[in-house]
C-alpha cells in the first residue's frame, strides 16, 4: 500500500507554524508497513487544494489530508474534497446531530458556520470527532486498472488528528492491508568523527541494497546511518535489519557511538561512568 501525505495551510507555508502532523502522521504510517512516497503542504485555496488531491488520487491508495475542516471561511478541504472526486457536497445527519450533541454539552448553541462541517462529499464515510466538532471523512475512489483509492481527511488540530488516527483510520488502514500488511524494522546507528563522504565509501555496497535500504542523514558533526528492512513478520524484518546494521557497525568501528536517539553527549556521560572517570570544565570570560 502506497500513501501520501497533504498537510493544508497558508500559515505552515509562511513558516508561521511548524508542521508536526505530518511528521507525526508519517511515523504512524511507518509503523504499520505503509509506503509513504510524499508529502505535500498546500494553502488555504480551495483549486490548488483540490488539484494535490487529484494528483494524489493518480498516484497514491491512500492519500491522507490533515487540516481545513473547520468552521471559517478558509476552512475549504471539504469543498476540495468534493470537487477532486467529482462530488456533491451533502449534509450527512449523523455529523450534524454528533455537533449538535458535543455543543449541548458545552451548553453553547450550534451557529451556520458549525453547521458546515457536518456537509461531507456524497458517499463519504464520516469519522466521528469525539474530541472537537470537525468530524474527518474518507472517500473511495475508483480508479481505471487499479483498485480504488482512499482520501482521508482529518482535522488539523494535533490532538484531533491523533485520536481519529490511532482509533479510526489506522484500523480501517490495518483492514485494507489484510494479509498483505509488511512489517518495518529500522536501526539509526549514530556515529561521529567520520565524514559522510568517507562513511558512504565504507558503506557503498550496502547502500545499494534494496531492501533492507541504507540511508546517511548528516547533523553537525555527525552522520546517521539508517537501515530499513520490511518483510512479512516483525520478526523477519528485525532479522534483516540487525544483520545489515551490525555489518555497518563492524566497518565503522568506533565512529558508532550509540542507536537510536541516543546523543553524543550522553554516550561520552556513560563511558564516563562506567570507567569510575570525572570530567572537569573550566569557562573563563574576558
Amino acid at each position: 500500500m502506497n500513501a501520501e501525505l497533504i498537510t493544508t495551510g497558508t500559515e505552515i507555508l509562511l513558516g508561521e507554524i511548524v508542521d508536526t502532523n505530518a511528521a507525526w502522521m508519517a511515523r504512524r504510517l511507518k509503523d504499520l508497513g505503509v509506503n509513504l512516497y510524499y508529502k505535500t503542504t498546500v494553502g488555504d485555496n480551495l483549486e490548488r487544494i483540490a488539484a494535490v488531491m487529484r494528483q494524489g488520487l493518480g498516484r497514491s491508495d491512500v492519500i491522507l489530508v490533515s487540516g481545513g475542516l473547520g468552521p471559517t471561511v478558509d476552512d475549504v478541504t471539504r469543498d476540495a474534497a468534493a470537487l477532486a472526486c467529482d462530488r456533491e457536497l451533502v449534509l450527512d445527519q449523523s455529523c450534524l446531530e454528533h455537533i449538535e450533541t458535543i455543543f449541548a454539552r458545552w451548553g453553547r448553541t450550534v451557529q451556520d458556520n458549525n453547521r458546515r462541517q457536518a456537509y461531507l462529499p456524497a458517499g463519504a464515510i464520516p469519522i466521528y470527532n469525539p474530541v472537537g466538532t470537525a468530524p474527518g471523512f474518507a472517500v473511495e475512489v475508483a480508479r481505471n486498472g487499479t483498485g480504488p483509492a482512499l482520501l482521508i481527511c482529518l482535522p488539523g488540530v494535533p490532538r484531533e488528528m491523533m485520536h481519529l488516527m490511532q482509533n479510526s483510520v489506522e484500523p480501517m488502514l490495518a483492514e485494507r492491508l489484510g494479509a498483505d500488511r509488511v512489517f518495518l524494522s529500522t536501526r539509526t546507528l549514530r556515529t561521529v568523527g567520520l565524514g559522510e563522504s568517507l562513511i558512504d565509501q565504507r558503506i557503498d555496497d550496502l547502500m545499494h541494497l534494496s531492501n533492507p535500504t541504507v540511508g546517511l542523514a548528516a547533523h553537525f558533526g555527525q552522520v546517521d546511518v539508517r537501515v530499513t528492512a520490511r518483510a512479512g513478520s516483525a520478526d523477519n524484518a528485525k532479522a534483516m535489519a540487525d544483520e545489515v546494521a551490525d555489518e555497518v557497525r563492524r566497518r565503522l568501528g568506533f565512529a558508532v557511538y550509540g542507536e537510536g536517539d541516543q546523543l553524543f553527549e550522553a554516550a561520552v556521560a556513560d563511558l564516563l561512568q562506567a570507567r569510575g572517570l570525572t570530567l572537569a570544565l573550566v569557562e573563563t570570560n574576558t
